[in-house]
């Protein structure tokens, strides 16, 4: 039967499986964990069937990582045959080591587990892990394990009964005589399987440079010329470089590299001459591709960089990609993180035809980079990789390969007191016991910042809608104006209707504002970047403008995202008020205006700001379109005040005699804030009263005897007063009700009434 290969999920690859969709697999008559041969142009494979995806029913298509597709010297969309195949058991398989791997003991049994059911080949070279430390990476660059004999002959499967053997020659000489013999076939460095959530983005890359190079046909029968150059861009670390070195490797291209700043020299004329070098050495080998790293150190604006060599490379470059001269089958890949510092006439048709965006991964993408990383890692039982795909926002695929390796060095800070590092050679019986565990990942997130949102990432606390006690009008306007969209966008589509762009909570201090921002961030699984007002305006003229611009283009980047800006009277009062600032108060909301309704729309990201001020706020600030969502945390009434005692006193360890009930009855005026106080201050008394009545070598025998009682309440109540007075509520009630009625709440008249 003939299928068309495709490539393996990112958690399945290395394990020598080729997952086929039900229907062949019937006509071929095939149950799971049986073999099958593949046989492309001028390779052959063997592999264990696995049930394909249920994406793949009925499309006659067949997956195979990239060690498989290289012994069978195919490529993702080559036709291949596909036949049964009857494999025989080793007896026995002798297997040999990289030289410097060096470990005392019988390993045999270990590499037995982890190669069982797999197809082998005399020759072969097999990706393997084996604990940790400098033979061994976390992510994907495993051990080469080397097959240097099996019996029988030919392809066998490794079964429970086979003796393994290591063998005294290294992998490397092994190597060499395999390569003037038959040989075997090479793993490959990087495959489209070690590439973690960018599906659509290696989609795009593929089309743009795989298919004119494996299929010029194709372009010749529509008449056109095949695109020449991708420009990748995006923030650091997302994965442009292994994109590219991914494509390279899969097509089997000539791959000529060009580091940016290498090829700059002093000397007059060298740095075109060496870029010329690069493209006579590309096109003599073509299919190839060049390579161009930070192209933005290279090829910068050229009215903007005082250099006369930048100016120079710039123009040679474009002469090269889009000069007199046909440039034949080479494809210029460029990656940069600085898109707009890269000369604009390199980015039109004919040299760099397609720009595509390697953002930041999203909870799915993250998912699958874990999935790459932790391939080889013996993990713990009961780790779940959707949690953390889930916690780590605003990771980049390089933060979680950090993760995944600083989790490793974990565990083996952990078994390190038994190693004897002295000695030349480890004990096979300590590797085989190591595991990552759920503590060693725990401690490797807290030494890791993530670099999409370094500059403005604040960790999303822990804090959920039950940690807010009370205000269920309130909690249930924000779900719908910033959950809601986040959650059922299909129903907003089918309603047509466009979210909410901003949400602005106000209120006496102390009523829970801030509370409720961390609780949407949390709930609605988002990024959350956190601005305290002030911190955003500099003493020099035009970088606060800019501040507010970063925030907007970061939330944009890594969507979706809660933006929150904490008191933001103190960066968006009302125009035209303060003339002693320079006007950069004027400039900022000028700012934060075009950035909420401008030009550019706001997808997926949510303004929530707070104010117990908002007669300061400018009044174009607070128009629909904007901060469109007027909601106003007001202070509790009796049956929120129980619900914020109950709050604070869950895990308090409260005497038969408390009553809350009483105490909200108790507290009338008093906000969260003066409630959380309370039972503070209670809490303190009882262990006050504690700490003096009983003796000092009884103390933790009788630690569990205390209890906070009335009396306590009580003490609290004459020292914490309420911080809201009767007049104070009445204030932000007007205000509520002209916010209502849509009466502007800035004007003057209305301020002095209010306020003063």
């Amino acid at each position: 039967m003939n299928l068309t290969i495709k490539p393996l999920k990112q958690k399945d690859a290395g394990r020598g499986l080729a997952a086929v969709d039900r229907a062949a697999m019937d006509d071929l008559d095939l149950e799971n964990g049986d073999y099958i041969l593949i046989e492309g142009g001028e390779g052959r494979a063997i592999a264990r069937v696995w049930p394909g995806y249920p994406d793949d029913q009925g499309q006659g298509v067949i997956r195979i990582d990239g060690q498989l597709r290289s012994e069978a010297q195919v490529g993702i969309d080559d036709r291949v045959s596909v036949e049964k195949a009857e494999v025989k058991p080793a007896q026995s398989v002798t297997v040999a080591l990289p030289q410097n791997l060096r470990i005392r003991g019988n390993i045999g049994p270990y590499v037995r587990d982890k190669l069982s059911g797999q197809a082998i080949t005399q020759g072969q070279t097999i990706p393997f892990s084996l604990g940790f430390g400098p033979f061994s990476g976390s992510s994907g660059q495993r051990i080469p394990l080397r097959i240097a004999e099996t019996n029988p002959d030919g392809t066998v499967i490794v079964a429970e009964n086979t003796d393994i053997e290591i063998s005294e020659k290294p992998a490397e000489e092994i190597v060499s005589d395999a390569q003037s013999g038959d040989g075997g076939g090479t793993t490959p460095s990087v495959t489209y399987e070690d590439i973690g959530g960018l599906d659509r983005e290696l989609e795009q890359v593929r089309e743009m440079i795989e298919l004119p190079m494996r299929h010029p046909e194709l372009f010749q029968q529509l008449g056109i010329e095949p695109p020449k150059g991708v420009l990748l861009h995006g923030p650091p670390g997302t994965g442009k470089t292994l994109i590219a070195k991914a494509v390279a490797n899969e097509i089997d291209a000539h791959f000529e590299t060009i580091s940016g700043p290498e090829i700059m020299s002093k000397y007059y004329g060298e740095s075109e001459e060496q870029l010329r070098e690069m493209f006579d050495e590309a096109e003599e080998n073509e299919p190839a591709i060049v390579f161009i790293d930070e192209i933005d150190s290279i090829a910068p604006k050229r009215d903007e960089t005082s250099g006369d060599v930048e100016r120079r490379v710039v123009a040679q470059l474009l002469s090269l990609m889009d000069g007199l001269e046909e440039r034949g089958q080479v494809t210029v890949i460029a990656a940069t993180n600085r898109v707009d510092a890269i000369d604009p006439a390199l980015r039109r048709g004919g040299r760099f035809d397609r720009e595509i965006e390697i953002g930041v991964p999203d909870k799915e993408g993250r998912k699958e980079i874990l999935q790459v990383h932790t391939r080889g890692m013996p993990l713990a039982d009961g780790i779940d990789l959707d949690t953390y795909a889930e916690n780590t926002h605003g990771f980049v695929g390089s933060d979680i390969e950090s993760l995944a390796k600083e989790s490793a060095m974990n565990a083996l800070r952990r078994i390190r007191p038994e190693l004897d590092l002295d000695e030349e050679e480890i004990d096979a019986e300590v590797l085989e016991s190591m595991q990552v565990t759920r503590d060693d990942i725990k401690s490797a997130l807290k030494g890791i910042e993530p670099s999409a949102l370094r500059e403005v990432f604040v960790e999303v606390p822990d804090v959920t809608w039950e940690s807010v006690g009370g205000l269920e009008d309130t909690k249930e306007r924000l779900r719908e104006t910033v959950q809601w969209p986040l959650d059922y966008p299909e129903v907003f589509e089918a309603m047509d209707m466009n979210a909410a762009k901003g949400v602005m909570m106000y209120g006496p201090p102390g009523t829970g504002k801030t509370l409720l921002a961390k609780a949407i961030a949390n709930e609605a699984q988002s990024n959350f970047i956190s601005i305290k007002g002030p911190e955003l305006l500099n003493k020099f003229v035009g970088e606060s403008e800019k501040g507010v611009r970063e925030v907007f283009s970061k939330a944009r980047e890594n969507a979706p995202t809660v933006i929150f800006f904490d008191e933001i009277d103190a960066i968006a009062g009302e125009r035209g008020r303060n003339m002693g600032d320079s006007g950069v108060g004027e400039r900022v909301v000028s700012q934060l205006l075009t950035e909420l309704d401008g030009l550019e729309e706001l997808e997926d990201v949510v303004v929530i700001a707070t104010s117990n001020r908002p007669d300061l706020i400018d009044s174009a600030l607070l128009r629909p379109g904007r901060l469109d969502r007027h909601v106003h945390v007001p202070v509790p009434d009796e049956d929120a005040r129980e619900a914020i005692f109950d709050v604070h006193t869950r895990d308090k360890p409260l005497a038969d005699d408390v009553d809350l009930d009483d105490l909200a009855r108790r507290t009338e005026g008093y906000v969260g804030a003066d409630i959380e106080a309370v039972t503070r201050e209670a809490a303190m008394a009882a262990t006050r009263e504690f700490i003096q009545t009983v003796d000092p070598e009884d103390l933790d025998g009788s630690v569990g005897n205390v209890r906070i009682e009335d009396e306590h309440f009580d003490q609290a109540l004459d020292d914490v007063t309420p911080s809201v007075t009767a007049e104070t509520k009445e204030r932000y009630d007007e205000i509520e009700d002209r916010f209502d009625s849509g009466e502007p709440a800035t004007e003057e008249r209305e301020v002095g009434r209010t306020f003063q």
